[in-house]
């Protein structure tokens, strides 16, 4: 029998209304996944809200798709915390639900959160897809991991994804942006096809790091045109060209895109502008920024900073009052070239102009436009409001905190502010170092300077050259020369930089020798000398007053063509002066190509000191006719030359004229010449008057001009006056000491005499002998009074016996009473004899080419009894004698001296 079931009329309407009530509900929800996908399209979060709202209130249960549409609206409107309380209210979730919400989280630049919730995807054992992985890959891209990339690429090579489009495309934008290009590269060419994403993820890397070659050869391996010439693609060819310099490229990739005709997007033009100015062509750039027709703020501001840097401040401003006139808002790079404006070309007023504007528009809250802000104000010498500007700063980075060390150079804030960097917990940087070490070599701080030298070698900083050349930089400044070596000798790559900071170090020092063995090691190496190179080194002789070495410089300067250099033309010049040569030195002068304050200040110092009064004021004249305005180096050179040649009253004219003409406010050294002026000359009166007038007394440097002036009259009372001021707060200058019994060794007063010594050895004061030098044949001879020691001695003897026969001959009677020792005549006349000065001249009689001048130059002052010998020799033996003492230049011939025997 055939048995139907068949079902009552009840059942039937029953299960049409459950068929009719599910087809409403699953067209509710996906009437409603839909509204959700154009809230996430428009980016409305409150519509989005309101939806979610509904459907809580609604009696239907939400689908997978339904959830996975929330936790997507909510992450693409930027709220991946509502996203997540989402996705954690989800009865169930899936593969699908969680590439969705690591999706949103990366799509918000969250890399680290996108890693850690693929992580915990893995541990409840949910599979990722294709998707996934993709998704998984741009997160590791963000925060820059590349060894979990590495993890995550092995599991796609374990589940069979790595030929996927998506995942070979992700893994070679990752690789290229951690800068691994050999496996980026491995990855492409592994992949069974390429898209337009992946060539250019893999342009992109090659571009990013410099490397234009590759760059092109790729970009030429492009077979399909549509790709090739597509806008994306071809400003990444020309970013490759702009990182790389490579300007006849970049022009060749502009000709491209004309003749294939692409259209000149904003994006592409762009592009080109950033090539056109990477390679120094702005007039170009600009030529093509000014075809765009909506330029956005990075096109402005890549435009404004290349105008900065070209120097074309004017243009610079300019261009940012056009882009606020277009209604374009600046974003904190704008601001900062514009601080950069105000920085390097010393525009305060400007500078404050851009501090009202950021905050006017509340850019003082962004760290970097912070730190442009107190750079600037530090570099237009305004060191407090820069302070000021860092106080306010409620986000410091180290970048701050360097860019204040760096105005500690010539202050003693430096050691403070490196603690407190280290305080507050920042680990310090390459600049943070070098700042610190050039405050620790201005303030000859050594101790800190090897504290901080400690911070270096525990931060693995001991291999950085620049890190390694600021070292070398203290250490020489504070004349550790041991330290100087070690430093130096550790550095692997010695560049320029380096030659020259040593060089200069040791020049700064009084090193002149040590200098000039650098200088000549630099060149055994291989590396050519820069302009400053030859200037420190030259410095270096000048101060040791080495003509040789002086003069093979100079033939090196000749021979890189260095010599037109201000800097060295400068330095010649100093170094013909101090080491005697005046003629060569005016020669050079006249021949410098350009004549600033301070070629003009070197040459009126060398004037000066060889006692050319009248060509010291024939040059202060000329310095004025030629527009340059005097310093107070300037009058320094002058007041000194008045006070070698007795011009008192154009002393005091000259003195005068500084402030009332130049608006030159005196400093101490410049008071301490008036005084020496009236002092040299007896004015004795004038002297205490001036210096109560303008209230000196409490300078020793006065003190030491009026001791040395009683010493030269014999002034007994006001001497004493001016030793016991020195001896109060300079009680170690052994010269204030000798000086004052001097005085009463000149009277006779041998107890005062004895009480002075007693004094000197109390205090642990030791008399710096006399000594003089003179160079033969590139090697420095020295001398001390009554030394025996030099290898040459004995026929050094011999000539000095000559000498005192012809000397007696021509009338030579001995100045014993410059003998300032409590012995019988004999034994002054003997002690006249052995004169430091006396043996160098007897060298250099016996050394050196009968027609060539003698130079000598000696620590202390000459005395007057050698200054009549010299002179007496000078005619004995037909030669020239130069001698510069402590104070100036001796020039001796044919029986008199240059100086008039003023001195």
């Amino acid at each position: 029998m055939n048995l139907t079931h068949t079902s009552s009329p009840s059942g039937i309407k029953s299960l049409g209304r459950e068929n009719v009530l599910s087809w409403k509900h699953k067209e509710w929800l996906r009437r409603h996944s839909l509204l959700l996908r154009d809230c996430a399209s428009n980016g409305d979060l409150k519509k989005a809200k309101g939806i979610h709202g509904v459907v809580i209130k609604s009696n239907f249960q939400p689908d997978s798709h339904l959830w996975v549409s929330l936790i997507n609206v909510y992450s693409k409107c930027g709220s991946v915390e509502d996203a997540r309380r989402v996705f954690d209210e989800m009865p169930e979730t899936d593969v699908v639900s969680w590439t969705t919400l690591i999706s949103g989280f990366v799509a918000q630049g969250y890399g680290n959160d996108g890693v850690k919730l693929y992580c915990d995807m893995r541990k409840e054992d949910v599979l990722p897809n294709e998707f996934t992985f993709a998704t998984c890959l741009k997160a590791s891209s963000l925060c820059m991991d590349l060894e979990f990339a590495k993890q995550v690429h092995a599991e796609t090579l374990k589940v069979g994804h790595l030929s996927d489009l998506f995942v070979g495309s992700a893994l070679v934008d990752l690789y290229s942006k951690c800068g691994e290009m050999e496996l980026a590269d491995r990855v492409f060419f592994c992949m069974p096809e390429q898209n337009t994403v992946s060539w250019n993820a893999l342009l992109n890397g090659y571009a990013q790091m410099g490397d234009g070659k590759e760059v092109l050869n790729l970009f030429f391996r492009m077979t399909e045109p549509e790709m090739k010439f597509s806008s994306f693609t071809l400003s990444t060819v020309l970013k490759g060209c702009a990182n790389s310099g490579f300007l006849r490229e970049g022009q060749a990739v502009h000709s491209m895109v004309i003749k294939s005709g692409c259209e000149l997007d904003e994006f592409l033009s762009c592009s080109l502008v950033d090539v056109y100015i990477k390679c120094g062509l702005v007039d170009d750039a600009l030529k093509i920024f000014f075809k765009i027709e909506h330029p956005d703020v990075v096109a402005y501001s890549a435009m404004i900073s290349s105008l900065e840097q070209q120097g074309r401040i004017e243009e610079a401003v300019l261009l940012f009052h056009t882009m606020r006139h277009a209604g374009v808002s600046p974003n904190q790079f704008t601001i900062v070239s514009l601080l950069s404006v105000a920085s390097d070309h010393d525009n305060l007023f400007f500078g404050k102009s851009v501090h009202s504007y950021i905050c006017k528009y509340g850019f003082e809250s962004d760290p970097s436009v912070s730190n442009a802000l107190v750079n600037m104000y530090i570099k237009n010498g305004c060191v407090e409001d820069g302070a000021q500007v860092f106080e306010m700063m409620t986000d410091r980075d180290i970048v701050s905190w360097n860019t204040l060390l760096s105005a500690s150079k010539n202050c003693n804030q430096g050691p403070i502010i490196f603690h407190q960097i280290l305080v507050n917990g920042f680990l310090p940087n390459m600049y943070t170092f070098i700042s610190v070490l050039r405050s620790c070599a201005s303030l000859s701080n050594l101790s800190f300077g090897k504290q901080v030298h400690a911070h270096i070698v525990k931060n693995n900083f001991s291999d950085n050259s620049f890190v390694g050349t600021a070292l070398v930089d203290m250490y020489a400044r504070n004349n550790c020369l041991e330290d100087v070596d070690i430093a130096f000798n550790k550095l692997f790559n010695r560049d320029i930089f380096v030659w020259t900071t040593i060089i200069a170090g040791c020049a700064q020092t009084d090193q002149g020798e040590k200098a000039f063995k650098y200088f000549s090691q630099m060149q055994r190496e291989g590396i050519k000398p820069n302009e400053f190179t030859l200037s420190g080194c030259l410095r270096g002789c000048s101060r040791m007053a080495t003509l040789e070495s002086g003069q093979q410089l100079h033939s090196v300067a000749i021979k890189s063509g260095h010599l037109n250099d201000n800097f060295v033309g400068t330095a010649l010049v100093d170094l013909y002066s101090k080491c005697g040569c005046l003629e060569d030195a005016e020669f050079l002068f006249k021949d410098l190509v350009f004549r600033d304050t301070i070629s003009w200040n070197t040459m009126i110092y060398g004037f000066s000191q060889h006692g050319k009064g009248e060509k010291v004021l024939e040059a202060f004249n000329q310095l004025l006719d030629e527009g340059h305005s005097p310093d107070e180096i300037t009058f320094l050179g002058i007041l000194t030359a008045c006070s070698h040649m007795g011009l008192i009253e154009k002393g005091k004219k000259y003195f005068n004229s500084m402030s009332k003409l130049y608006k030159i406010t005196p400093l101490v050294e410049h008071y301490a010449c008036m005084v020496d002026i009236l002092g040299r000359a007896g004015k004795f009166d004038e002297v205490e008057n001036f210096i109560e007038e303008m209230n000196l007394s409490s300078y020793p440097l006065i003190w030491e001009s009026v001791l040395g002036a009683c010493s030269l009259h014999g002034n007994v009372e006001l001497g004493k006056i001016a030793a016991e001021k020195l001896f109060a707060v300079v009680p170690k200058i052994d010269s204030n000491y000798v000086l004052l019994s001097n005085i009463f060794a000149s009277k006779g007063r041998w107890d005062e005499v004895k009480k002075i010594r007693t004094m000197m050895s109390s205090q642990g004061v030791k008399k710096e002998p006399g000594c003089s030098w003179v160079e033969v044949d590139g090697q420095v001879h020295v001398f001390t009074s009554g030394d025996h020691s030099h290898p040459n001695i004995s026929k050094i003897k011999i000539k000095m016996q000559d000498l005192a026969q012809n000397l007696i001959s021509v009338g030579y009677k001995p100045k014993t009473e410059q003998v300032l020792h409590n012995v019988d005549k004999l034994e002054k006349v003997d002690h006249l004899n052995h004169h430091s000065e006396r043996l160098a001249l007897a060298f250099a009689l016996i050394n050196t080419n009968p027609l060539k001048t003698i130079r000598i130059f000696k620590n202390l002052r000459t005395c007057g009894d050698c200054h009549d010998v010299m002179k007496l020799i000078s005619k004995i033996e037909d030669r020239e004698i130069v001698v510069r003492d402590i104070n100036r230049f001796h020039h001796f011939k044919n029986g008199t001296c240059s100086c008039q025997d003023y001195w």
